[in-house]
């Protein structure tokens, strides 16, 4: 029998600065475990992807993250309580309730990447 189980998948995030999006994602909290070729390895607990050292304007506006958290409000409010928005003048939004069951909130990165963190609803 062929294994084909899968073991991770991850994005190739867009920077137009590739040294503040490092520490920004430092900043929120993930790890950077590697940086090599222009292409830095984030992880959160099983949460991960890749930084490129690369942009293109079309694929940032059009680029999103869905990162699913336990605790939506501790998320937000650790990022309120960072001063992320404010350091690296970015947008947050507040958490909402959305139709789809999940409160969520927006967070764009230095790049304009545009993060949904959210928590399912029961």
């Amino acid at each position: 029998m062929p294994n084909l189980r899968v073991t991770e998948v991850k994005a190739f995030v867009p920077a137009r600065d590739f040294e503040l999006s490092k520490q920004f994602y430092r900043d929120l909290g993930f790890t950077m475990a590697s940086e090599g070729g222009g292409v830095a390895y984030f992880h959160h607990g099983h949460a991960s992807f890749l930084l490129q050292d690369f942009c293109v304007e079309d694929h940032i506006t059009n680029f999103m993250m869905h990162l699913l958290v336990e605790n939506v409000d501790d998320w937000h409010h650790k990022i309120s309580e960072a001063g992320l928005a404010e350091k690296y003048k970015v947008e947050v939004s507040p958490v909402e309730l959305q139709p789809w069951r999940m409160r969520d909130f927006t967070l764009l990165d230095p790049s304009g990447v545009l993060w949904r963190i959210a928590e399912n609803v029961k």
